[in-house]
């Protein structure tokens, strides 16, 4: 009986001690959410931004920029041009180190705090080059008075450490111990787990981030020192999520609640009624995919009825905003210049894709485009007419005194009557495309007209 009682305490005594060392690595865990990591030196002049949404936004790289760490200053060289012109905002990469380490686009995220000081995956500067860089690339855009928006990258990891993994009773790559010591993750952290076998999307073999624990919402956006407050007081004012579709909405909403600043996701999707349903639940503004394939379809496969068809920026033009060409997707390639004379005359907040302009198109054209949006075109939209090649449409004005836009995909001149909002008013065409300068009607109608594979845009002269 006595030696019962002896194994009984024994076994009593381990599974204290067993207990105890159980908890301490679950306080360890939880207390390394709470650490602080070294203060970020506090970005710069951000007491005079543009409003944000009130001009035009500039993605700023597109896939493959040079590697070799030099990126973050090339960008820093252009963004007073890019404000003069009447760029209200930058779009960056996603600015993390990343398992590619310095040959990265930074969508394989590993270590949201490292911008490019820790040698880790290969490297101590991302593939856009250093975190002191990318300080004074965010300093000088905010001196030229530019927000600037963060690639947030929420739904996968990569680059973690084997582990074996009872969920999947195999190992699997979730073991994550990053040089910046913050938001060290095991496979409690991903899919499947003790709570959760998977979310609203995969993409590919990453590792997929669980949003429901509570331990990755402290690290990515509630704690003082998450990834979120983190970029903020780096000198990131605003956020473009990546892969939507792969998480819930309210994912996005609590972040942008945490944190403020413009917000706008990836939901890549052509159905504008799901685009408005995606953007209603996060609260926040989504890129206009069905936007992006009526043109497509219009300029592209040369049929402008299309433009007729339903987009988010029709449905809710403050959640809508707008792009023809982005790091993903570029497919409308036949007289590109007149999607862009598309978006930068409609409802949407536009957005102009790096190559495009310092590349591809022409600059002068898409400058004066841009200051036609900014200094023109506002108000509603009423479109005037429709047919595979011609299409008119007018801006009603609010804050000034709207415009007529005419887009001629024909090989020959066009002309056209159309009603405006003036009578009895002289219009120019401030693209300078034509020379003409009509006076309205008593009834505010006129004729105007359009060069072949181009466009005018009319307001009061």
């Amino acid at each position: 009986m006595m030696k019962a009682n002896k194994i009984l305490y024994f076994l009593l005594i381990s599974l204290f001690f067993i207990s105890c060392s159980n908890d301490e690595v679950l306080q360890e865990k939880e207390q390394s959410a709470t650490e602080t990591k070294e203060p970020v030196t506090t970005a710069k002049n951000r007491s005079n931004l543009k409003p944000l949404g009130s001009g035009v936004m500039m993605q700023a790289f597109y896939w493959d920029v040079p590697a070799g760490g030099t990126w973050w200053n090339v960008v820093k060289g252009k963004v007073a041009d890019w404000s003069n012109a009447g760029i209200d905002a930058i779009w960056l990469p996603p600015a993390s180190k990343a398992q590619n380490g310095p040959f990265s686009m930074g969508y394989d995220p590993f270590d949201y705090f490292d911008f490019g000081e820790y040698n880790q995956m290969g490297s101590v500067e991302t593939r856009f080059g250093s975190t002191t860089e990318l300080q004074s690339l965010i300093n000088t855009a905010h001196t030229n008075r530019l927000s600037v928006i963060a690639d947030i990258v929420l739904n996968h990891n990569s680059g973690g450490n084997s582990e074996y993994n009872p969920f999947k009773g195999t190992n699997t790559y979730t073991d994550y111990q990053p040089m910046s010591g913050m938001f060290n993750r095991s496979y409690y952290d991903f899919h499947p787990n003790d709570v959760q076998a998977n979310d609203e999307g995969v993409f590919g073999g990453f590792a997929d981030l669980s949003h429901t624990k509570s331990y990755v919402q402290d690290w990515l956006w509630r704690n003082p020192n998450s990834v979120a407050k983190y970029y903020k007081n780096f000198g990131f004012d605003g956020w473009r999520f990546d892969y939507v579709k792969g998480f819930a909405p309210w994912v996005v909403k609590d972040w942008k609640n945490a944190v403020g600043g413009f917000s706008v996701g990836e939901y890549w999707d052509g159905n504008a009624a799901t685009l408005d349903w995606w953007a209603g639940q996060a609260e926040v503004s989504a890129f206009d995919f069905a936007c992006y394939y009526r043109m497509r379809d219009a300029f592209q496969g040369n049929n402008l009825n299309r433009l007729n068809d339903d987009m988010l920026w029709k449905r809710n033009a403050s959640k809508a905003v707008t792009f023809v060409t982005n790091h993903d997707t570029d497919e409308i390639v036949n007289n590109k210049i007149l999607a862009y004379a598309y978006i930068l005359t409609h409802e949407g907040y536009p957005t102009i894709f790096y190559k495009d302009y310092e590349d591809w198109l022409d600059k002068n054209k898409l400058n004066n485009l841009i200051w036609i949006h900014n200094n023109l075109a506002s108000g509603n939209t009423s479109i005037l007419y429709t047919d595979n090649d011609e299409y008119v449409a007018r801006r009603n004005g609010y804050n000034s005194a709207g415009i007529v836009v005419y887009i001629n995909n024909s090989n020959s001149w066009q002309e056209r009557w159309v009603e405006t909002n003036w009578s009895n008013t002289r219009i120019k065409d401030y693209t300078g495309h034509s020379n003409w300068e009509p006076v309205t009607q008593g009834g505010k109608w006129v004729k105007i007209q359009a060069p072949p594979k181009s466009y005018t845009v009319w307001s009061v002269k």
